[in-house]
This record gives C-alpha cells, structure tokens and sequence, in this order.
C-alpha cells in the first residue's frame, strides 16, 4: 500500500464506561447519557468512530506518541472495571487501539483519588517522548510519600517503547487540601452521587494540566508555594510554552479531578 492510500486521519475511540466504578463503586448510578457523548460528538466532528467493550476512561491512560502508554494498576486492573479480563489482555487492547507497543504500569495512583480508582492522569504524565511528570512530595509523612517513591522506582528501571531510560521530573503537590464545612454543603448532590464530605482530603495535584498549542493550563489550589513552584517547573520542562495558571482549581477538584479531567484535547495528524 502506498503511503497516499494509507493516509493517516484522526480518529475516535468510543471506549465503554461504568460512572468509574459500575453501581457499587462508581461516582452515580445512572451514567446512560455518558455512553452516547463520544458518539455524538464523533458524529459532529464526521470523525471515524471505533467502538470498544471495555471500560476505560480517558484519564487513565497517557501515551507518548511513540508508541508508549502510562496508566495504573489501581485502576485498569481494578475488580469494578474489567474484572473478565487480565493484565495480558488488557495491554493487548490497548496495543490494537491506541498503536503503541509498550505499557508502563505503575503500581497506584495520586494518594486521595478514589473517584477514579488511581488515575494515571493526576499522578504522572508524558511531557514529550522520553521526558515524564511524577506527582511528587517531599514530606515522608504524606500518605502520598510513599506511593511517588514507588512510582519513581518503577519509571527509573524501565525503559519506553524506543528503549530510552525516562528523565523524570518532580512536580511537587500542594500540601494537603480538605474540603471545608462551606464547600461540602455548597456542592448539589443529584440522586444516588457519591457524597462530598468535609475534611476529605482533595486529590490536587498539578500533573492535572491540559496541553494546548503553544500553552499549559495548569491548576492552581491557593497553596501559595508550590503553586508558584509548579508555575516554575512546568515552564521549565515546557520552555516553548505559555504556562498560564487557573485559579479556580480548587472549585474543580471539589467535584473530583480537575483540568485534564475536564478536557480532550484533539491531536494533529503528524507530517510524514
């Protein structure tokens, strides 16, 4: 086959979906309306859709464009979400869909986020190929201490699917955030919702950024240092980029998860 006969185009991945959890776990029961939004806006964009069985939920999984895929245990392999099917099996679906070559798995995600099971999407993204953002803390008394090291440990003794050793970057949460009296009360419950209770700790962390052309929009959660600290990695690790911080994050997070969660960014079909 020529290359103008296999001419590449986007495409979308209409990934099967349980409220993150099913009826047990998940955040609400009735998650019908969720099943038909990749469709619909498939059908908008006139994008080929390929529909999958499998639960799987966009912030579970990163990828390099190289043929890497991040996600977590804690979640894909997770008795809520595929429980029929085994680690082998997964990856080999992720293999077919995604095109990549190589999962890295690492064992947990950001301390607090049980909404999603341990997202890999709060706890560690791809920067570029080669080049990862890790959830970090300093603080060896942070729950959270020992599920960075752990992630740490795993991104430092593999390689990705081109065979480079991964650099690692630390973007350091804030220290710790709990829902107050105010925010809990002022948060609508709909139906059978999994209830937001104060002195919850937040799952905040600032790997939770989306990527767009020339810019980071990153969140920020009032914790005045690292907030600033992000600011300053962020631009560092992404120097052709605007950074620009939001504020509001915090609003976000109250719901679970935060600016990545919320959005999809559309990838450009690469030059050949």
């Amino acid at each position: 086959m020529t290359k103008s006969q296999s001419e590449q185009r986007i495409a979308g991945i209409d990934w099967n979906f349980n409220s993150w959890g099913g009826i047990e776990d998940g955040c609400y029961q009735d998650w019908s309306q969720d099943l038909l939004v990749a469709r619909k806006i498939l059908e908008i964009e006139k994008i080929s859709r390929f529909p999958q069985s499998i639960i799987l939920e966009g912030g579970s999984i990163h990828v390099d464009g190289e043929g890497t895929c991040l996600t977590t245990e804690e979640c894909l392999l997770n008795s809520n979400r595929n429980p029929q099917l085994n680690k082998e099996q997964i990856e080999d679906t992720l293999k077919a869909y995604l095109g990549v070559h190589k999962i890295i798995w690492l064992p947990r995600g950001l301390y607090g986020d049980d909404d999603t099971n341990g997202h890999v999407d709060n706890m560690c993204c791809f920067a570029r190929p080669g080049v990862v953002l890790l959830s970090w803390t300093d603080d060896e008394t942070d729950p959270h201490y020992e599920r960075a090291v752990e992630a740490f440990s795993v991104l430092s003794n593999t390689t990705d699917a081109k065979g480079r050793k991964l650099e690692i970057v630390k973007l350091h949460v804030p220290g710790p955030l709990y829902m107050t009296e105010e925010e809990a009360s002022g948060i609508s419950q709909v139906g059978e919702a999994k209830p937001r209770l104060a002195g919850t700790r937040l799952a905040a962390s600032y790997v939770n950024f989306y990527f767009a052309n020339g810019g980071i929009i990153a969140p920020q959660f009032g914790d005045k240092k690292w907030d600033e600290e992000a600011i300053r990695v962020l631009s560092q690790t992404f120097p052709s980029h605007q950074v620009v911080g939001v504020e509001g994050a915090r609003e976000i997070v109250l719901g679970g998860g935060n600016i990545h969660c919320i959005t999809q960014q559309q990838p450009a079909i690469p030059h050949q």
